[in-house]
């Protein structure tokens, strides 16, 4: 099995979007990985799944815009 990468030495903003309903990439994952890349803000929808950029998409929109003007 592959070691973990050292994702700490990503310097850039990283927003990390999942569902609570994911069943492809389970949320403890999602939590996971934004705790190892720094500067990194999480959302997590709920009632969503792997889709849930799709589901919640205008306020996904909204919130990736207010990310990307930071």
């Amino acid at each position: 099995m592959q070691k973990p990468q050292d994702l700490s030495v990503i310097k850039q903003p990283v927003l990390v979007v999942n569902g609570d309903s994911d069943k492809m990439v389970p949320s403890s994952n999602t939590t996971e990985l934004k705790n190892r890349i720094p500067n990194s803000e999480i959302i997590i929808y709920k009632d969503a799944g792997h889709g849930g950029i799709f589901q919640y998409n205008e306020e996904f929109v909204k919130s990736a815009l207010k990310f990307l003007e930071q």
